[in-house]
Parts: C-alpha cells; sequence; structure tokens
C-alpha cells in the first residue's frame, strides 16, 4: 500500500503564499507521477498540477500557470506545491494523489485546507 500524508495549509490573504508538500511512504513503483488536486465547498474535485516522477515533466491546469510550481524531492520522497500570487478561488481541500504506470490516480492523501481569503 500507499501513504500520501498532505502538509502546510492554511489561511492566508489574496496574494500571499502558501506551499504544501506531501510525503509518500509505502509501496514503491518503478513508473509514476505524483499529482495535486482541489476541491471547494460544493464543487467537484478538480486537477491542479502533476509531476512525472522519473522524468520531471510538469503539468498544470490553467489558471494556476506561472502562479503555482510543482516539485520534487528524491531523497525525501516528497513533491511540494509552492502557489504564489493565491486568489480566493484557490480555496479549497488540497490533495496530493499518485498514478502508477499511469493507470490513474489510485493513491489518495487525507488532504489539506487553503483558505484564501479576499
Amino acid at each position: 500500500q500507499v501513504q500520501l500524508v498532505e502538509s502546510g495549509g492554511g489561511l492566508v490573504q489574496a496574494g500571499g503564499s502558501l506551499r504544501l508538500s506531501c510525503a509518500a511512504s509505502g509501496r514503491t513503483f518503478s513508473n509514476y507521477a505524483m499529482g495535486w488536486f482541489r476541491q471547494a465547498p460544493g464543487k467537484e474535485r478538480e486537477f491542479v498540477s502533476a509531476i512525472n516522477w522519473s522524468s520531471g515533466n510538469t503539468y498544470y491546469r490553467d489558471s494556476v500557470k506561472g502562479r503555482f510550481t510543482i516539485s520534487r524531492d528524491h531523497a525525501k520522497n516528497t513533491v511540494g506545491l509552492q502557489m504564489n500570487s493565491l486568489k480566493p478561488e484557490d480555496t479549497g481541500v488540497y490533495y496530493c494523489a499518485l498514478n502508477a504506470a499511469n493507470k490513474g490516480y489510485d493513491y489518495w492523501g487525507q488532504g489539506t485546507q487553503v483558505t484564501v481569503s479576499s
């Protein structure tokens, strides 16, 4: 099994920054991607960003491009999400997830709350 634990959420004013971190442990895979998703109240969960663990290729939803940066740390087995210029519409529960061998995001963390006040 895989365990994913997020940290770093909180309350910040619009224009501020937060950094999320996700620590992965348990089963290992040779080919996988790590992603961040978020869910706002009353809305469906949506993709935010992802990174291919081996190549380092990154992907972002359009609304966060230029503001969010995803990164990985091989030694610590963590993935980070640096969020700058935050907007109230970035508010939500942010989840870390793992996609093993391109089979879909089957492993999820418990989520961390991000609240951006206007």
